[in-house]
């Protein structure tokens, strides 16, 4: 199981939100491809890109700024996602040295998206559900389905993603502790791996994640920066597993 740091861009500037609000933004950074070094530096195996911008435009805002990284660190796994909605951007983000491509609103509005992706680029595709009071948040979390997480994960069950990445919004940015049932519930209901997004704060969220059933890892981005839980520390008691 692995820690896997959050770096959110906005303005091209490393940012946490609260609960999703653009409105509600903490700046920690202002050189992304810097941060992505510091938490390399302290044995980051993967990260998680967001562009924000992106989300809510519903195309690439960062993509300078991911090539950046990705150059900067080309043997390290990093999946990206906000604004991903066609096969080009995919395949643009992969030729540039991303690993892995997140598709969030329009694997909830066009599920055959995802399978016809899924098809062009094998192994590479991941699905991110975010949820609200359990039902699925698109639109950088502005609009909210009727559609449950558990339901829309299961639809994708044999389509050929790589994983999910599953995000409580109630928990993302507010340090409350990880939805830990609701995950591995969802890792039960799709048979999907499932990497928990939203509420990673201490050492503790990370023991109660270790060892569950389904849970490839965990993505944690206001702890490590806010200093609540050590990167390095993290990993090396997921590794005791």
């Amino acid at each position: 199981m692995l820690i896997i740091p959050a770096i959110d861009l906005k303005d091209g500037k490393c940012v946490r939100l609260k609960q999703g609000r653009m409105e509600d933004d903490t700046i920690f950074s202002d050189d992304p491809v810097a941060t992505a070094t510091q938490w390399v530096n302290q044995g980051a195996r993967r990260l998680h890109l967001v562009d924000l911008n992106g989300a809510f435009a519903g195309t690439p805002i960062h993509k300078d700024v991911v090539e950046a990284i990705a150059k900067a660190h080309p043997t390290l796994p990093i999946q990206i996602g906000g604004g991903i909605r066609s096969l080009d951007t995919i395949g643009h983000y992969l030729e540039a040295g991303v690993s892995y491509v997140i598709i969030g609103t329009k694997a909830a509005k066009e599920p055959e998206f995802v399978e016809e992706a899924c098809k062009a680029f094998d192994g590479r595709i991941i699905v991110g559900i975010d949820a609200k009071d359990g039902y699925v948040a698109t639109d950088g979390w502005a609009n909210v389905l009727d559609v449950k997480a558990t339901d829309l994960a299961k639809r994708f069950a044999d389509a050929g993603v790589s994983s999910i990445v599953y995000t409580d919004i109630a928990r993302d940015g507010m340090m409350q502790g990880v939805n830990i049932e609701q995950t591995v519930a969802l890792a039960a209901y799709s048979g999907l791996p499932i990497i928990a997004s939203g509420g990673v704060t201490d050492l503790n969220d990370v023991r109660l994640l270790k060892g569950q059933p389904g849970i490839l890892g965990a993505i944690t981005g206001r702890a490590i920066y806010e200093g609540s839980l050590n990167l390095s520390e993290a990993q090396a008691l997921l590794d005791q597993a």
